[in-house]
């Protein structure tokens, strides 16, 4: 049999002792996919004494990542220490000495990854990240693979388990955003600091990586609209219902003839699509090509297994590639390096969708007659319409779902609105995406 592959992880979190478990586990398996075995003959991780919950008999320890990546005897390197910072410095380091690298550091990627894919192609380097997207869905290997006879024209996901978590428990349960994540972070699906979560950057590096893949184009993470799920209520989540919507955290990436879309925020969908179904933790990404039409894929998007599920995947591709020239492998990100073209991200002022509007107003007569007027004068008609009556002395509720416009007009309607004396404060403005 052949000598086996030899794989350095570094990082023995939860993600790391999976991926540990996944090859020892697997074993017999996995050398039957490769015709070789794939072994971790080194680990690096500040703390090397701590007892962990794999075996790590036979693996070289070491304390230091940066002497693991230089001196180590290994032909692939994982990095899975997550950050932007010593992570960049050992991605760059092992794509400079020769060695095949494997991340799921989606923030790496999305704020770094121009630097560093442009580093791997001038090194002939490849650098496998299906864990990066949406933990065990194999997304990536997808768009890249799979659908690459296709021209992309749109990607929908939900893509952040803690969001979705706490919307589902909103929705089913009516709770308050502030209680659904202090559940969430009671069970683990939340950090104790969840503004990345929350405020969609974490959905947002994603949605970079996914827009490279299906477009062609550098990764543009800094031009994603990004707007979080805080400001959401039990209200608008029970109105959004009685119109047949559920709210989601959707990272949503368009492709027109002006350039692309790239967005982040809570939507409502209707709730006999695919998305609107998807509850809990999980995730879903929908694509749209041009001769497929739209597919789905829907699974665990996080958790140790199922994210080393994913770098357990692209080890493996790796090792049966080790005798293939690098230059024959598939692109990283999906169209060869020199192929990769800029594309105008067309401003979150004017991209097009249908909005929901919540607004508070005092219950005094005329009131739903001028908010009409205003919209008919900026041309926006209205497919929805809710009007709630006061309960003991509170205000009244008008909610209303609008055609599909250019956000600025309808923030030019909105902003006449709130200059009426009978609005109170707090209009709440989210998104509706259907999907035809």
């Amino acid at each position: 049999m052949s000598a086996p592959v030899r794989i350095g992880v570094i990082g023995l979190g939860t993600v790391g002792q999976g991926v540990v478990r996944l090859l020892k586990n697997n074993a017999a398996e996995i050398t039957r996919r490769v015709g070789r075995p794939v072994v971790v003959t080194d680990a690096a991780t500040r703390t090397p004494g701590r007892a962990r919950d794999c075996n790590l008999d036979g693996v070289q320890m070491w304390d230091d990542a940066g002497r693991l990546v230089r001196e180590a005897d290994v032909d692939i390197v994982v990095e899975l220490i997550g950050g932007t910072g010593v992570a960049r410095e050992l991605t760059l380091a092992a794509i400079a000495r020769g060695k095949p690298l494997v991340t799921a550091n989606k923030a790496l990627l999305a704020e770094a990854g121009n630097e560093i894919f442009a580093a791997a192609a001038d090194a002939d380097g490849v650098i496998g990240f299906e864990a990066a997207v949406a933990g065990g869905i194999p997304i990536i290997k997808a768009i890249r693979e799979g659908l690459a006879g296709n021209v992309i024209d749109g990607i929908a996901g939900i893509i952040n388990g803690t969001c979705n978590y706490i919307l589902t428990q909103m929705a089913l349960r009516g709770q308050s955003f502030t209680d659904a994540l202090a559940d969430a972070q009671r069970l683990g699906y939340a950090e104790a600091d969840p503004t990345f979560d929350v405020e969609g950057v974490d959905a947002a590096h994603k949605l970079a990586i996914l827009a490279a893949l299906a477009f062609g184009m550098p990764l543009a993470f800094d031009d994603i609209a990004i707007e979080g799920i805080t400001a959401v209520t039990p209200q608008d989540i029970e109105i959004a219902q009685v119109f047949g919507y559920r709210i989601k955290l959707l990272g949503i990436a368009k492709r027109g003839g002006d350039g692309v879309e790239l967005r982040v925020h809570p939507t409502l969908i209707p709730d006999d699509t695919l998305l609107a179904k998807v509850d809990g933790v999980l995730n879903a990404v929908v694509v749209h090509g041009n001769a497929v039409g739209e597919v789905g894929f829907y699974g665990r998007g996080a958790g140790g297994d199922a994210t080393a599920s994913a770098v357990v995947a692209d080890i493996l591709d790796i090792a049966r590639a080790l005798s293939a020239e690098a230059r024959h492998s598939v692109p990283a990100l999906a169209f060869q390096p020199d192929a990769l073209r800029p594309l105008p991200v067309i401003s979150i002022r004017d991209a097009q969708s249908a909005f929901y509007l919540r607004l508070r107003v005092a219950d005094e007569p005329g009131v739903l007659s001028q908010i009409t007027a205003i919209l008919a004068a900026h041309e926006i008609s209205v497919e929805a319409i809710l009007q709630r009556e006061p309960r003991g002395g509170e205000d009244a509720t008008i909610a209303l779902i609008t055609s599909v416009i250019a956000e600025h007009r309808f923030g030019d309607a909105l902003e006449e609105m709130q200059k009426l004396p009978f609005v109170r404060s707090g209009a709440m403005r989210l998104r509706v995406e259907k999907f035809d």
